[in-house]
């Protein structure tokens, strides 16, 4: 009975240590998980930051070209309105 109940022991100490190994294994694969996704949320974030500053140098190049432009239809309402008095001067 001795020898049945070391192999029923022996059987039992080779399952949990299995299950332990098993476990830690799962372990393991839920903290790379884990790390992957902190890591593909630190990527985003960094790319939200990028995009945002895209975004703001656009608006200010953007705002450049905008008084670029009236300044350029002021100038060319001035020559119209010069070359529409040489005009009439004739």
């Amino acid at each position: 009975e001795i020898v049945e109940f070391q192999k029923i022991v022996g059987g039992l100490a080779e399952l949990v240590d299995q299950l332990a190994k098993a476990a830690e294994s799962e372990k393991m694969k839920a903290i790379g998980a884990r790390n992957f996704l902190k890591s593909i949320a630190k990527q985003r974030e960094a790319q939200e930051q990028q995009l945002q500053a895209l975004i703001a140098e656009k608006k200010m190049q953007l705002e450049r070209y905008r008084v670029e432009y009236e300044a350029l239809c002021k100038i060319e309402a001035d020559q119209n309105e010069f070359i529409d008095q040489f005009i009439f001067q004739k």
